[in-house]
């Protein structure tokens, strides 16, 4: 049974090709029909599968479409044309700490977070020792979280999000946060979740990351699918481009 299958997809957004710098100024050219789009193609025809336990890492510039990619694939978006089915709970971690309120504190965002990715209150309250202790935010998980870093949301967002073993697990460039020390458990933690099979699909810019984690690679390049195959060959000859 193939865990995720992306077939033929294409996403396009609509740019207003206006330069209009107010809310008023694009309310006022709308109702007038003065306002005007370009279509700008993030994903053209995309197709490719992964089976049930496969890492698979996804590669490419800046702008490829890498992120666009893996929100279709959580749901967050709706693609133009084309059809994503996965078979099986997902558990994205894109944007960490986007479903956090910034006026509530750490306590209060674990249980708003959590909800959010289906966790009841009862799993919550068993393993919240386990969330904060993991985070290593001590006293400030009573703070709001007006008051955190980055660095420290996205620590509680981890923690949160990989309290239990998701069966797809869907990682944007979340291993490069917070200190050194919380990096290595950050992928320790991962290890953990890829060792007992969690399928997963993880985007990063760091080769050694993706050549270190995954069973095969998916290159996308001006928004479509240059290679998919073997890590190894293929992160090499992404190298080899950017160095020629």
């Amino acid at each position: 049974m193939t865990m995720i299958d992306v077939s033929h997809v294409t996403m396009q957004f609509n740019m207003a090709n206006d330069k209009i710098i107010s809310l008023k100024e694009t309310v006022v050219a709308l109702l007038r029909g003065k306002l005007k789009y370009k279509k700008f193609t993030a994903l053209d025809d995309v197709s490719f599968s992964v089976e049930p336990g496969e890492v698979v890492g996804i590669i490419g510039k800046n702008g490829a479409g890498k992120s666009t990619l893996l929100k279709i694939i959580a749901g967050v978006l709706q693609p133009t044309k084309g059809s994503v089915s996965a078979n099986g709970k997902i558990v994205p971690m894109l944007e960490l700490g986007s479903g956090f309120d910034m006026e509530l504190n750490g306590v209060e965002n674990i249980y708003l977070n959590g909800a959010i990715l289906g966790y009841t209150k009862e799993f919550l309250d068993s393993k919240f020792k386990e969330i904060v202790e993991f985070s290593e935010l001590g006293d400030f998980i009573n703070m709001p979280i007006r008051n955190y870093s980055s660095g420290m949301m996205a620590r509680l967002a981890f923690s949160i999000a990989t309290v239990v073993k998701p069966e797809i697990l869907i990682v944007d460039e979340i291993l490069s946060v917070g200190d050194a020390g919380f990096q290595a458990k950050s992928l320790k933690r991962m290890m953990e979740l890829m060792s007992g099979g969690t399928t997963v699909l993880f985007v990063s810019h760091t080769l050694k990351q993706i050549e270190e984690l995954c069973n095969r690679v998916v290159w996308l390049e001006d928004h479509k699918v240059k290679k998919v195959g073997d890590v190894k060959e293929i992160c090499e000859e992404y190298r080899r481009m950017w160095e020629s």
